[in-house]
């Protein structure tokens, strides 16, 4: 008997069939079958071409769903810039046979931004107002669209480097994405008073240090998957209490993290992640210090959406 030939969805349609995606429960239910033990989230798997480059590979299972899968995303250096691109592989748990091949960019967008979406909803005060958003790319335009909505916002600014050379109809279209949007000229001037601060660069060096805002904020942090990236000072997160996506995975792949543990941090003080967060079994900070969550990006969260857009398919056939 031959194989079924899996589904090949690429970035356009991909981009339709998410806009009728509920993105956060989808992640939110899989974070809860992590914590149940009906999800398996091994440790991002990092392979170095012999001539420079690399590819990862973010693994997951989703037991209860009866998928499993993988996320390969290669970074091939170039001399006009590297080459990064991402594609999803599901696989049926009950026949074995692949079910879905999907172009991964505008999930990762989503997954990523939801994800940091449900830290918010989990960690940020109540009564938080003034929210900042550090990047002005596709990530931090999905950061923007998933967390509008978790608070009460009384102003949302926004700073990027690339802000100053963007022509004026760039910047009018970033502000139609929110009314209550500014744009700052200044890192500064956008997170003056913010009690949610939003990191979605690709920096890999720090661009922030919670420390030095004199306040207790909380600080959300993506980065980007080149070694040892981090957008915050390592040494700060002594200073901060700490919470991830993930404890079994994260530290082994945060930039900031592997290094402060170079100098005496330990993961035992990470004081919860998502599944535990979502589940009831993790404390809330109580912000006498900065709050500091890292995530860096799960295979669960790609196969969660993969599986979504490969039901939401089937019923469309």
């Amino acid at each position: 008997m031959s194989s079924p030939t899996p589904y090949v969805i690429h970035q356009a349609e991909a981009e339709r069939l998410l806009a009728r995606i509920d993105v956060p429960a989808a992640l939110r239910s899989m974070f809860r079958s992590l914590a149940s033990g009906q999800a398996v989230q091994p440790a991002q798997q990092l392979v170095e071409f012999p001539a420079g480059g690399d590819f990862i590979n973010y693994l997951g299972v989703l037991a209860e769903d009866g998928v499993y899968g993988v996320k390969t995303s290669p970074y091939i250096p170039g001399p006009h810039g590297a080459v990064v691109t991402a594609w999803t592989l599901l696989m049926s748990m009950r026949s074995g046979q692949p079910l879905l091949l999907c172009d991964a960019h505008s999930l990762t967008t989503a997954r990523t931004a939801a994800t940091t979406a449900l830290a918010v909803d989990e960690l940020a005060p109540a009564g938080a107002r003034h929210l900042a958003i550090i990047g002005s790319g596709a990530v931090a335009r999905a950061h923007l669209h998933y967390v509008k909505d978790l608070r009460e916002w009384q102003s949302i600014r926004l700073y990027s480097p690339s802000l100053a050379s963007r022509s004026a109809a760039a910047r009018a279209e970033l502000q139609t994405l929110d009314s209550r949007l500014q744009l700052c000229d200044s890192q500064e001037a956008a997170v003056a008073d913010a009690e949610v601060i939003l990191l979605c660069t690709s920096s890999a060096q720090a661009l922030l240090d919670p420390l030095a805002l004199g306040r207790a904020a909380l600080i959300t942090s993506i980065s980007t998957n080149a070694p040892r990236a981090h957008e915050v000072p390592p040494a700060s997160l002594a200073g901060m209490d700490v919470y991830c996506d993930y404890r079994a995975t994260t530290p082994g792949a945060a930039g900031e993290m592997l290094l402060a543990a170079e100098t005496g941090w330990s993961r035992s003080s990470i004081r919860g992640d998502l599944p535990e967060l979502l589940s009831g079994l993790a404390p809330k900070p109580d912000y006498q210090r900065p709050v500091f969550f890292r995530s860096i990006g799960l295979g669960l969260e790609d196969m969660a959406l993969a599986n979504a857009l490969y039901q939401l398919r089937e019923q469309d056939q």
